[in-house]
């Protein structure tokens, strides 16, 4: 039931909230930021699916965390979802890249659960409301400017991001891509051995090795003594009756 120093914001909106009282507040809904300084403040949660109200606590209200349940101590600050939606957030921002493009959308969040400092956030490049979709990691250095509704960062696109949590999709595209560089390297690696086969020649080798054994072999050629030998002689004889 111990709180972890780091924390995925969406896994806390996911828990039950419960008081120290017992009663059950509902899950949470809605993270309650400080945008310019990259920092969370607290979160809201709705008790009933019938009613507009909704209870918003801060982060040192949060005193225990289990894979169903928030426990807090204390009482909320009563609420509705109009007011919540006018609250500053960067959740669901378009990440603009260096040349002015969308490239992604901040689904989620990092941050410390004792200060609410924001350590990175988890961006998207698809709805990141579909269940499985890729998350990747996008510092706060990497921040140039940020509005309400989009945040302008330095990189070029959502490549230059390390993959945090990969899709079933996104995985069939890194296997893809692997396979297609292993066999780039394969080919040229074949193409190189085959280049190297074709400038050593080894049937020229075998021809070169050929006439050398026989007709190399340093001993004194004279062309004179062969055709004016007898034996020569009579071989011509008798194959041509005209001479």
């Amino acid at each position: 039931m111990n709180i972890p120093k780091h924390y995925l914001l969406s896994n806390l909106l996911q828990r039950n909230v419960r008081c120290n009282q017992g009663l059950d507040h509902g899950n949470g809904v809605i993270a309650w930021m400080y945008p310019p300084v990259h920092r969370v403040l607290g979160w809201a949660s709705r008790p009933s699916r019938l009613s507009l109200k909704r209870h918003v606590w801060q982060l040192n209200q949060l005193k225990a965390l289990t894979n169903t349940e928030a426990y807090v101590r204390g009482n909320p600050s009563d609420s509705d979802q109009a007011t919540l939606d006018r609250f500053p957030t960067l959740l669901d921002a378009d990440l603009i890249s260096q040349y002015g493009e969308k490239i992604a959308t901040i689904a989620d969040l990092i941050f410390d659960t004792k200060n609410g400092q924001i350590l990175y956030y988890l961006v998207s490049r698809s709805n990141p409301k579909i269940p499985g979709t890729s998350r990747w990691k996008f510092d706060l250095n990497q921040i140039i400017d940020q509005e309400p509704g989009f945040v302008s960062s330095n990189i070029n696109s959502i490549d230059d991001l390390p993959l945090i949590k990969s899709s079933i999709k996104q995985d069939l595209i890194n296997k893809t891509q692997e396979l297609k560089t292993n066999f780039n390297e394969i080919s040229t690696i074949a193409n190189g051995r085959l280049e190297g086969w074709l400038d050593d020649n080894p049937m020229q080798n075998f021809k070169d090795n050929l006439f050398d054994s026989n007709f190399n072999d340093n001993s004194e050629f004279n062309e004179d003594e062969i055709y004016s030998s007898d034996e020569y002689t009579n071989i011509r004889n008798e194959e041509d009756p005209w001479i």
